[in-house]
């Protein structure tokens, strides 16, 4: 069951289109990512294929085999996919018991629990956390829960919803390294939603890029973010990703001319058009210019500040158009004092910039 076609899909609630004659094909095996902005549909798209909500028209093919929304078969074929949502739903008990659960409904013996949430909570670096309550974690530790409880029952297809949104590196990296190891080694299909671009390319073997619930393009990550770039510009709302010219200095790191008179200095060596990312994460923020070895340096004004729980992502603007996006602590928001519209000074390091 684990190639899946979508075929001329709708999606309408009170009238309003939500998805637009959508089509693709996920191959067997395949880490297919859907990128797009707030709103394009991505999430009640991996609804309609958890078989959670019925396509106002359209097909769905599980391994060739059309879904029928109304059977009571779907019971059945739930159980072969599973499925993490961007928000946690864990239950008021412990991470062993919240893992066991699927197992439990599907009347695995004691056995068979014990040693796949053993394996589940290995995967993902939860050893040791079986005993606590699901409801004392935190927020990385939660996910994780949810997406060991979605892999213990080793599903053939693995939905998931922005899984590592507002989390830490370390968490992210952890989840990542989980979702490759199920991907490699037991074949699992997966259909993930993600704004992390990084991971992104990390992951996917191609993305679909998915504006005002039409799919806008497919194809590798190359293919999707190379030239041409202009289809994927004005919607899909990328962090710190910069077109320009590069060149080659005589330290034979690059300066990559990203609009007039802004130039970024990147460790790689190439000449010619170049489309580059800078992590924000990587961004080191002050109030004051930064004595540093990093090779980048400007100062700016912040035009938007996004709460994202216990991270802050600050967009600020340096020249007459760019906006680089910082990821700092709240901590570091209130003890820095930034609002809309404060100066700061930014930095990053010539390794930071990453080709695409």
């Amino acid at each position: 069951m684990s190639t899946v076609e979508v075929q001329n899909l709708f999606k309408e609630y009170s009238g309003r289109q939500v998805l637009k004659d959508v089509n693709f094909t996920v191959n067997d095996g395949e880490i297919f990512v859907l990128i797009g902005p707030n709103g394009a549909g991505k999430s009640t798209l991996l609804r309609i294929l958890d078989l959670l909500e019925e396509p106002t028209s359209g097909r769905v093919l599980f391994n060739g085999q059309l879904v029928d929304y109304s059977s009571r078969d779907k019971v059945a074929l739930r159980r072969r996919i599973g499925m993490v949502f961007q928000r946690t739903v864990l239950f008021n008990m412990s991470v062993f018991d919240n893992v066991a659960y699927p197992l439990k409904v599907r009347g695995e013996n004691e056995h068979t629990i014990r040693q796949k949430v053993k394996g589940v909570l290995e995967l993902v670096r939860l050893s040791g956390f079986e005993h606590k309550n699901a409801l004392s974690l935190s927020g990385g530790e939660a996910q994780r829960v949810s997406i060991a409880q979605a892999l213990v029952a080793e599903p053939e297809l693995l939905l998931l919803d922005e899984p590592t949104a507002n989390l830490d590196p370390k968490n992210v990296s952890i989840i990542e390294k989980a979702l490759f190891h199920v991907n490699s080694e037991r074949k699992t299909t997966i259909i993930m939603t993600t704004h992390n671009m990084l991971q992104a390319e990390n992951l996917a073997h191609r993305i679909a890029v998915i504006n005002e619930g039409r799919i806008e393009t497919i194809g590798t990550f190359q293919e999707v973010f190379g030239k041409p770039i202009e289809s994927v510009r004005n919607f899909a709302r990328l962090d710190n990703i910069f077109y320009g010219f590069s060149r080659v200095t005589d330290e034979g790191t690059s300066i990559i001319d990203i609009d007039e008179g802004l130039q970024i200095e990147a460790a790689f060596r190439k000449v010619g058009n170049v489309v580059v990312h800078v992590p924000p994460e990587d961004i080191i923020m002050s109030t004051q210019p930064l004595l540093s070895s990093a090779r980048n340096m400007f100062e700016g004004r912040i035009v938007q500040i996004s709460d994202l729980g216990h991270i802050v992502k600050l967009k600020v603007k340096v020249g007459a158009e760019k906006t680089f996006t910082a990821q700092i602590t709240k901590k570091s928001l209130r003890e820095m004092h930034l609002t809309l519209d404060s100066k700061v000074f930014i930095a990053f390091k010539a390794s930071s910039v990453q080709t695409i």
